[in-house]
């Protein structure tokens, strides 16, 4: 099994939703792993499993924020994408501007 060390913005969306499936109310001290990378830095990351892969996703306080505002940051996507799907299908095509509108238009 490959193990991946990566911060969560560089995560697909599909192991970024195992993330907040694992921990939707954050993470708590038992969830932390703590690695010592060789230069001798020390990292904290949470783990995140897939069928074939580890990611270990660094801990920071911005990770704290995206799984805090997740479902909130979901909920604005899906409105934008519904709100632009009522767009698309509006069509002017059908729409004939009458001799008073161009007229009107020209007098700018």
């Amino acid at each position: 099994m490959k193990r991946i060390l990566i911060d969560y913005k560089k995560l697909d969306h599909a192991v970024a939703a195992r993330l907040i499936d694992a921990y939707p109310y954050g993470y708590g001290d038992d969830d932390i792993i703590t690695i010592k990378k060789q230069n001798g830095e020390v990292l904290e990351v949470v783990e995140v499993r897939t069928e074939d892969t580890i990611y270990l996703v660094k801990i920071s306080k911005s990770l704290s924020n995206f799984i805090a505002n997740f479902e909130e940051t979901i909920e604005k996507e899906l409105d934008k994408e519904l709100v632009a799907s009522e767009f698309e299908e509006d069509s002017f095509d059908a729409y004939e501007p009458t001799s008073d509108e161009l007229e009107s238009e020209d007098s700018y």
